[in-house]
């Protein structure tokens, strides 16, 4: 291969016109006069000549380098080799490729000065190809290259990413016995670096005898391109050390490096020495200390400094506004953005890709419009970032159908532009659309990223796509990305989701690296999916391990012991929540309301919701729950309109409680004047939930007939969730006839639920029906249906237990069965029915 690349390379001056040469525009006007009107000596002249030379080197002024090189000649100074080589730099920078052509053979080609004037030419120009071409002719033809040929090789071989290359010429330079200056050892450092190679770097840097600025900073960039950012701070101190003088790159690197590790302290002393450097006021470092101080949550200190610089340029107010808006200040980034407009600076698509999240915060679809509309208007440039922030912006807003219409305008397939459309699909609950995109990403051949994966997986999860999950998991394994955190979040996610909470562990217990996301996904699944006390479990493995709660695992935890009743681990999440910043979480108190409602402590759910310095409809609707559930319908009703009072909107939520209480307190007209106000008043239309909290209003009142009415009038198929509400009011009021249309619709919807089988059965036996008990119990065992038993709870001693009829699993029982054997005669004094055989077996059995 080597072979025809060198012996090609005689015809490849032939075919330079095809490439396009940079252009850097230069004035050689009256040059011409210049010369003549010269009288220098020749080396004064060829200094002269070889200055407006170097001026020459755009293809519009080839002519004029033509008639420099035409008074070379005119006076006798053409065999100048020095200035040969320039001459011919100068015909390949113009596109004279013919002159080029023709002048390369006269020169004195035994010496290595022309053939490194076109190897650095063509790699200036980025024909990088050429560029090798021509050092592997060099060889060919015996000149040895000395330390002005590698730069431009080194350069070649880094822009075309072949290190094996680069290795064969740092080996050659070995060989060869040359020692490796500055230049050339910044070269090879920045091969390796920006190829990954980071341990060949450090050890062409550690071998350089002389090492200046210029080398520090390329070995400090590396350190940051591969992500070692201990390793970039042990080397600025090292540099520091060794009395070298960092300048605005180095302080600008570092500084990266403080605000992407958070390393406030650190960053803090670097700004000491920029002071003292006297660099605090360059442009690129102040814009890295606004960053670094944006990025570590310490916006007053960026906002002092912002005031104090005297050039505020477009990157330092993009810093500011994105500053504001990834600490959550999103008011203040729209004031921010308004300011830079009246100074008179024009944002650019930075700006806005930075901006309009704070427009996604507050989802205002005009406001959205409005900043689309100064894009157009203004011709600020559509990158695959700007593009993707308008995609989310009408996404977060509801606005499908311009997010799409955006999306379409993209020229170019983009993993950018592909991921933002997964991301809106899914979180508008549209994840079949999601799934097609993410195929038709996987058609036109691009890469997804982790970004894309940890976005296509909950698409997978809610439409429970199990076989596509595991999919999609096998590719993260083969193509090593299941260490990052937000994937593996994604993946535990998609399994707990799917009804596989074992597989889901699996994961998480086999991840690297844990962050709180991850904890949260799996504590949250865990509460929701019936494991309560495992929920609770983790909860505590979270804080052994380190890890600090927040709200969304506060509120996970809460939920886990309201479900478990366990209102003493409640009481410590709720001391740790006074301690902590969750204590104004409006979510997390909400939780808080509905764990001490559910444990039977209404002044305690009280306590909280009136300590609360801001309340939201969640607060307001787990109080009026509250109140509902334990029969207290005025006070769930006056709550109700002290909320409308304080101008706060109901919501689904609202009315699905307040007609819940109706039905507890059996004040069925009441129940059906707020159905009719929740749909007519405020607009809100009919869930599935809603009618089913009517079924059970009209069921407990005994209106079976007004029941099956509503179910009727329902405009979309009830579940069975409603039909069973209908079942449990006809086992109430004992009504065969219409607990068998109920039960009918329930086995068809949900066959294997052991409850319809067992309420109907009880529905039979209450009426004497014995036939149809074994009937139904016959059914049950044809279709492999097994009764779950009913689980009850008690807290002694600040523990709880949970126990099924005639448990004996308690490491206690003989004790507690012998207790309750004494106890049996005085609860027959005060009236208990006692079912005797059973118990008089158990304790049998226990040996009572």
């Amino acid at each position: 291969m080597y072979q025809r690349l060198i012996t090609s390379s005689h015809k490849c001056l032939s075919i330079f016109s095809a490439f396009k040469c940079k252009s850097i525009h230069s004035n050689c006007e009256h040059f011409t006069n210049q010369l003549v009107s010269s009288h220098k000596t020749d080396t004064a002249l060829a200094s002269h000549l070889g200055s407006i030379l170097e001026a020459c080197a755009d293809h519009s002024v080839l002519q004029q380098g033509r008639q420099v090189h035409s008074q070379f000649i005119l006076n006798g100074i053409s065999d100048n080799a020095a200035l040969g080589a320039k001459i011919l730099g100068m015909y390949v920078l113009c596109g004279g490729f013919i002159d080029a052509g023709n002048m390369f053979p006269r020169l004195d080609l035994a010496t290595s000065l022309p053939w490194n004037r076109m190897i650095r030419v063509f790699a200036k120009m980025g024909l990088f190809r050429f560029a090798l071409l021509f050092y592997f002719k060099m060889l060919s033809c015996g000149i040895r290259p000395d330390n002005h040929t590698f730069p431009s090789v080194m350069k070649a071989c880094s822009a075309l990413g072949n290190v094996r290359f680069g290795k064969l010429v740092h080996d050659m330079i070995w060989l060869m016995g040359c020692g490796i200056d500055v230049f050339v050892g910044s070269s090879l450092v920045k091969l390796y670096t920006e190829n990954r190679c980071i341990d060949e770097a450090r050890y062409v840097f550690d071998n350089m005898s002389q090492r200046d600025c210029v080398l520090w900073n390329v070995m400090l960039n590396g350190y940051v391109t591969c992500g070692e950012s201990d390793n970039a701070t042990r080397a600025f101190k090292e540099m520091r050390i060794s009395e070298t003088k960092p300048n605005s790159v180095t302080f600008a690197c570092i500084l990266s490096v403080c605000a992407a590790e958070a390393m406030t302290d650190f960053g803090t002393q670097v700004h000491g020495v920029v002071v003292s450097f006297g660099l605090e006021f360059d442009p690129q470092v102040a814009n890295s200390l606004l960053s670094m101080y944006s990025k570590s949550g310490r916006l007053y200190d960026a906002l002092k400094l912002f005031e104090l610089m005297p050039q505020i340029n477009l990157v330092t107010w993009n810093g500011m506004i994105a500053g504001h808006v990834q600490n959550g200040f999103m008011n203040e980034a729209l004031d921010l953005f308004h300011k830079m407009i009246v100074s008179g600076v024009k944002p650019d698509e930075i700006t806005f890709s930075s901006f309009l999240p704070s427009i996604c915060e507050v989802a205002s679809i005009k406001q959205g419009k409005e900043i689309h509309g100064y894009i157009i208007r203004n011709g600020v440039p559509l990158d695959a970032f700007l593009k993707s922030a308008l995609i989310d912006i009408y996404f977060k807003c509801r606005d499908v159908k311009m997010a799409c219409k955006v999306f379409k305008e993209n020229t170019a397939a983009d993993v950018v532009m592909f991921t933002a459309m997964i991301s809106g699909y899914v979180l508008n609950g549209i994840s079949h659309e999601a799934l097609e995109k993410f195929r038709w990403l996987i058609q036109e051949k691009i890469i997804p990223n982790t970004v894309t994966l940890s976005s296509i997986l909950p698409a997978c999860a809610d439409l429970a796509a199990l076989k596509l999950g595991k999919e999609l998991h096998c590719y993260i394994l083969k193509n090593g990305l299941d260490g990052k955190c937000h994937v593996g979040s994604a993946i535990t996610d998609m399994y707990a989701k799917c009804g596989r909470l074992d597989l889901a562990y699996k994961i998480f217990k086999r991840m690297s690296e844990k962050d709180v996301v991850c904890w949260n996904s799996m504590i949250t699944r865990y509460s929701q999916n019936g494991k309560p006390e495992e929920a609770i479990d983790l909860f505590r493995q979270m804080a052994i391990e380190g890890v600090k709660h927040d709200c969304v695992s506060i509120s996970a935890a809460l939920s886990a012991c309201a479900n478990l009743h366990a209102l003493h681990y409640g009481k410590e999440i709720h001391s740790l929540m006074i301690k902590d910043s969750c204590r104004s979480d409006n979510i997390a108190e909400s939780v808080l309301i509905d764990l001490y409602a559910k444990c039977g402590n209404l002044d305690f759910a009280r306590t909280v919701f009136d300590m609360m310095q801001r309340k939201q409809e969640a607060a307001w609707n787990s109080m009026i729950a509250a109140y509902g559930c334990h029969g207290h319908l005025k006070d769930s009703l006056a709550l109700f309109h002290e909320m409308l009072n304080n101008k706060i909107k109901p919501d689904h939520v609202t009315f699905l409680a307040i007609i819940s209480a109706c039905g507890h307190a059996g004040q069925v007209e009441a129940g059906i004047h707020y159905f009719h106000c929740m749909t007519e008043e405020y607009g809100i239309p009919a869930r599935m939930e809603h009618y089913a909290c009517m079924v059970d209003l009209f069921g407990r009142a005994g209106r079976l007939n007004k029941a099956l009415e509503t179910i009727n009038s329902m405009p979309f198929a009830p579940d069975a969730g409603v039909w069973g509400t209908l079942l449990g009011a006809c086992r109430v009021h004992g009504n065969v006839e219409l607990a068998e249309v109920a039960s009918s619709h329930l086995f068809d919807l949900d066959p294997q639920n052991s409850g319809y089988y067992v309420l109907l059965s009880n529905i039979h036996a209450d009426a004497g029906q014995w036939g149809n008990v074994n009937k139904i119990r016959r059914l049950m065992k044809e279709r492999g249906v097994q009764k779950i038993p009913g689980y009850s709870w008690i807290e002694v001693n600040n523990r709880t237990y949970l126990f099924v009829a005639a448990d004996e699993s308690h490491s206690e029982s003989a004790q507690i069965y012998s207790l309750l054997n004494i106890l049996l005669p005085d609860l027959e004094k005060e009236g208990y029915n006692i079912p005797q055989p059973c118990l008089s077996m158990h304790l049998q059995t226990l040996g009572l």
